[in-house]
């Protein structure tokens, strides 16, 4: 796989003007697509623009969270010489070649790669995708418990007058 490195700007706030670009989008895709041009002919190639938090301090104590747009490129780096075996030293035994493998799911994984799980794949696997975002887990399993015994629990009757007692009322 060949190897890259990246490289994130931040993504343009406003447009730029440029001669027939009147109205406000197409000044920002005009600064957008400069951009692009420079940083392309530097040798960068856009992979994609992403939104991302961006924690900062506000007053003393305080901290406030901006998003912020960026923009990532990313370049292949120059591939290192390959080393020949020098011939004065033919008693060092040739390494074994260990079978190429790939992060599965890699789309520029080789062809002859084998797949293997990337890290953290076994607790995805056993992830059933439920997301417990309560800040008070738990509450309703409580709730659930406690209703269910106050309905099988006896509860008392309710006094009820009798009609053929009117020993109050005169």
């Amino acid at each position: 796989m060949q190897p890259y490195e990246y490289k994130v700007v931040p993504a343009p706030h406003k447009g730029t003007k440029a001669k027939g670009v009147k109205t406000p989008e197409d000044r920002f895709a005009n600064s957008v697509e400069i951009t692009l041009n420079q940083m392309a002919a530097e040798g960068w190639e856009y992979q994609r623009a992403e939104l991302l938090p961006s924690d900062e301090r506000s007053g003393l104590t305080g901290s406030t969270t901006n998003w912020r747009n960026v923009l990532i490129f990313r370049r292949a780096l120059a591939a290192a010489p390959a080393q020949q075996p020098s011939e004065a030293d033919p008693a060092e035994p040739a390494p074994a070649a260990s079978p190429l493998t790939a992060t599965a799911g890699d789309p520029e994984a080789p062809a002859g790669a084998t797949p293997v799980p990337g890290p953290g794949a076994a607790q995805m696997q056993g992830d059933d995708g439920v997301e417990e975002l309560s800040p008070v887990s738990g509450v309703t399993t409580a709730l659930k418990t406690r209703a269910s015994l106050s309905a099988t629990r006896d509860l008392p009757e309710k006094p009820t007058g009798d009609p053929e007692d009117d020993s109050g009322t005169r």
